[in-house]
Formats: C-alpha cells, sequence, structure tokens
C-alpha cells in the first residue's frame, strides 16, 4: 500500500484556545476528539478585522463559548460551511444568530442512506472507549446535520467572501459528500480542504451520497491546483501538497486493484474484504472501512470489472449485503 505522508500531528492541543496559525489565519479546535474527527474539529477564522469562519463546529457549549471570545473584537462578513456533517454545520445556526453573517455553503446534505442498505451496528460501535466519545458526552458518530440550508448556495469557481485585502472562492470537490466545498484563499495560496483532504488519515466516502468516482475526480481537480498549503478541518496543516496529494491518490488506486483482485480470486462480501484489507486497522474502524468498499465496489461495478447480486443470485444494485463477483 502506498505510504501517505500524515504530518505528526497536533500532540499538544489546546481546547478553547484561539492560536494564529499564519498570518491572516486563526484556528479553534473543538473538543469532540473520536476516531472520526482525530483530535478534533478546527474551526478557521480567516483575517482581521472583516472575517470569515470557516466550519464553526460541533454544537458545544465550550466550542461555541470559545468561538465567542474569539471573535468578539471581529465583524464576521461571512460563515462558510465545508459539508453538513454534525462536527461541521451545527454552530453555524448560533453564529447566524450572534453575528447576522449569511451562511454559505454549496447546498445541503444529499442523498441520505436506507436503514435497510446498511449493515447493522456493531458492538465496537456501542461500545467505544472514552478516549473515543465526543467532550461533553456526545456521541462520536459521523452523523449529519439534516437541519442544515445554507442562506447563499454557491457553485465551483464562485467568489463567496472577499474584502479589501483578501477573497475566499469556491471549489466543489464532492466525493466525501456530494455538497462538499473547499475553500481558496490566494492571499496565503492556501485550500481549506474540509474533509475532502485529512491531515490524520484517509477520508470515509459512504454511499449513497458519498461517491468513490466523484471523490477521486476531486482528488485530481486539488492535484491540479498550485496550492502551498492545505488546511484541513481535522490534523496540521499539508506542506508538502504535491506528494501528499499523489500518495492519497496512488492509495486510493491501489485500493481498487486489491478489490478487484480480491472478487477475481473470490471473496464475495465486503465483510470479507474488510478483514483482509485492513487486518492492521482498529476493529471499530471496520464499518467506517466497509462504507468506503462499498463505494469502490459501485464504481467497479459501473465500469463492468465486477457484477453484484443477491443472496439467490440475482443482479441488483450494490449493497453492503451483495454478493460481488467477476462478470
Amino acid at each position: 500500500m502506498a505510504a501517505i505522508p500524515f504530518v505528526a500531528a497536533l500532540d499538544d492541543v489546546h481546547y478553547g484556545h484561539v492560536e494564529w496559525v499564519s498570518p491572516l489565519i486563526r484556528r479553534v479546535i473543538a473538543k469532540n476528539p473520536s476516531k472520526y474527527s482525530y483530535r478534533g474539529t478546527g474551526t478557521y477564522i480567516v483575517g482581521r478585522g472583516d472575517v470569515a469562519v470557516i466550519d464553526p463546529g460541533p454544537d458545544l457549549v465550550s466550542h461555541r463559548d470559545a468561538l465567542r471570545v474569539a471573535l468578539q473584537d471581529e465583524t464576521v462578513r461571512a460563515i462558510l460551511v465545508t459539508h453538513c456533517h454534525a462536527d461541521h454545520s451545527p454552530l453555524s445556526a448560533w453564529l447566524k444568530a450572534e453575528t447576522n453573517a449569511p451562511t454559505i455553503a454549496f447546498g445541503p446534505h444529499g442523498e441520505l442512506a436506507v436503514d435497510d442498505e446498511s449493515d447493522d451496528e456493531s458492538d465496537d460501535d456501542r461500545d467505544e472507549s472514552e478516549a473515543e466519545r465526543v467532550g461533553e458526552g456526545e456521541s462520536a458518530k459521523e452523523t449529519i446535520d439534516v437541519d442544515f440550508v445554507p442562506d447563499i448556495a454557491v457553485s465551483d469557481g464562485n467568489i463567496v467572501v472577499e474584502t479589501d485585502e483578501w477573497m475566499l472562492r469556491a471549489v466543489h470537490t464532492p466525493g466525501h459528500t456530494s455538497n462538499h466545498l473547499c475553500f481558496a484563499f490566494d492571499a496565503e495560496r492556501a485550500l481549506f480542504t474540509g474533509d475532502h483532504v485529512m491531515g490524520w488519515s484517509t477520508t470515509v466516502v459512504s454511499p449513497p451520497d458519498g461517491d468513490m468516482r466523484a471523490y477521486i475526480d476531486s482528488l485530481r481537480k486539488v492535484a491540479r491546483r498550485n496550492d502551498s498549503v492545505l488546511w484541513p478541518t481535522h490534523g496540521n496543516p499539508v506542506t508538502d501538497v504535491g506528494p501528499f496529494l499523489d500518495a492519497y491518490l496512488a492509495h486510493r488506486v491501489e485500493r481498487e486493484q486489491q478489490l478487484l483482485d480480491l472478487v477475481r480470486a473470490g471473496v464475495e462480501r465486503i465483510p470479507a474484504m474488510v478483514e483482509i484489507l485492513y487486518a492492521g486497522v482498529r476493529r471499530d474502524l471496520h464499518k467506517a472501512a466497509g462504507r468506503s468498499v462499498l463505494s469502490h465496489l459501485i464504481k467497479l461495478v459501473d465500469d463492468d470489472l465486477v457484477v453484484a447480486r443477491s443472496e439467490r443470485g440475482e443482479p441488483q444494485r450494490p449493497t453492503v449485503r451483495s454478493k460481488f463477483r467477476a462478470p
């Protein structure tokens, strides 16, 4: 498997404190560490005086209070949301009420998973250790903020906020979710990548809204840019951008080939594939890995390299319970 050069990250996190991470960027990290959010959600404040806030974060009292202090001498011009998972967007409603700034995103969440096509909750999900619980007693699930609808919906390439000194531009990067946006900050040749590119792990791509083909295309789109630094919502910045993205892409291409090889070798079920491919990964992450495996397999079915069948052997739309075979 291609090695991805993750940066040794965030060993000394000061929850509730605002820190300058560049001449025009500050970050406040929410106390919601988990197996999905790493050390927590990083909310970014861009600019001085007139500012934009990117990914206000989860609805935690401690994070709300920290943002209130960090923004007390600022004028919030815009509230930007990369996508509406529950560790990114919920505090946007509070921040909008406090500041009258508009919320800006690509749009609300797309298609939701159908319950009877999702694998059952595992014991690992029910019995998370205390270290993997979100701060203040919240669940560590990567749940969806279904209530989020932006005031302003933007498209790829739109300028989303502009001052005399800087501007932020939308970069549509579907894949992790269909409504995922990155935000380009030309003043520092930076890209805020949300969960599209993370600084500590690869990204879960969970159907039906998550789409592996779209995700790979979006990775290539970001790789064609000339950014000098990536600021993910989770984890440290990526400064060696080219090699990092090359490894990210190589990982996805290699994983797809591994899955194709397993199917051709007679491994039919997603749980068995996960056991083989993620043998060195904590078991409580296997369910999320299975969702990304399903997304890869949907792509392979669409490419006519794999077929999905029901228990009775009938062709079907791929689900986590399908049997996958070579055509």
